[in-house]
């Protein structure tokens, strides 16, 4: 079968580590650390998914849910609740620090993706919100759907001042899909959930991949229906200092980060979590 050339040649890939109904694909401690600012990257995918999420916190970092199927109930400390369906996206952005949960919808089945942004100093201890986003409060253009950033002139509804672009796209077998990266886009990935996809000269299926540096265009083609996550970025240029469920630049953000969790988890709303 016939592969499609690129100039934008692939340095890394991996099909991650699964446990249970997640593949963990980049984490902080390693990939994270090649395309920061995106810095942790999950596939859960269960044909009936029936444990929550227990509540648990963040700070530093944003977190964007895709739901490519099924769905969840969602409840989280800035006070927002509520259920996600096929198509829906949940977007927190951490910053100071904020804590959520969740639960499945009726064991249905369920697959999507869960990825993490590092934040930039003037985010990163900034006041947390949440925003949980219905399917068609979304743009597509061709085959794509503009989950963050600007693609063919067109933004996502997440307004998040950073130079970074995450697009969701779905082929047809044998469509042919050609992504330009922004200026300034020195990174760019992508994760397969669906069947094989064809692009640098080879063939990926449920994949993640790792293009190197720079901003050439990069071609895809479909063998066989397919879909996959996308995204480019200029690389955050600050270290990545880690801690449980968070991401700072600096110890004392994140000891800042620490402390906000902890008055946190002593407030009314987190107890409600907690015992949800």
């Amino acid at each position: 079968m016939a592969t499609l050339a690129t100039t934008r040649a692939i340095i890394h890939r991996t099909r991650g580590t699964r446990h249970g109904p997640i593949t963990r694909l980049m984490s902080p401690g390693d990939l994270g650390q090649l395309v920061k600012p995106f810095v942790f990257l999950d596939l859960f995918e269960a044909d009936r998914f029936t444990a929550g999420v227990s509540a648990h916190p963040h700070s530093g970092i944003a977190t964007h849910t895709t739901f490519l199927r099924g769905g969840m109930t969602y409840a989280d400390s800035t006070g927002e609740a509520g259920a996600l369906h096929d198509g829906a996206v949940e977007w927190m952005r951490a910053g100071r620090g904020v804590w959520h949960t969740g639960q499945p919808l009726g064991g249905q089945p369920i697959l999507g993706f869960q990825l993490w942004l590092a934040l930039p100093p003037e985010l990163e201890l900034s006041a947390p919100e949440s925003r949980y986003l219905d399917p068609d409060t979304l743009t597509t253009v061709g085959p794509v759907r503009v989950l963050l950033g600007t693609h063919d002139g067109v933004s996502g509804p997440i307004d998040l001042p950073m130079p970074l672009t995450y697009l969701h796209v779905r082929l047809s077998d044998g469509e042919r899909w050609t992504y330009t990266p922004p200026a300034g886009h020195d990174i760019a990935w992508v994760a397969v959930s669906g069947r094989r996809l064809g692009v640098s000269g080879t063939v990926v299926e449920r994949e993640m991949i790792v293009f190197a540096d720079g901003d050439a265009p990069i071609a895809f083609v479909a063998h066989g229906p397919t879909e996959f996550v996308l995204g480019s970025a200029a690389r955050h240029p600050h270290p990545l200092v880690l801690g449980s469920h968070s991401v700072h630049t600096s110890e004392a953000a994140l000891a800042e980060g620490r402390q906000t969790i902890a008055a946190l988890a002593r407030t009314l709303g987190v107890a409600a979590l907690l015992r949800a």
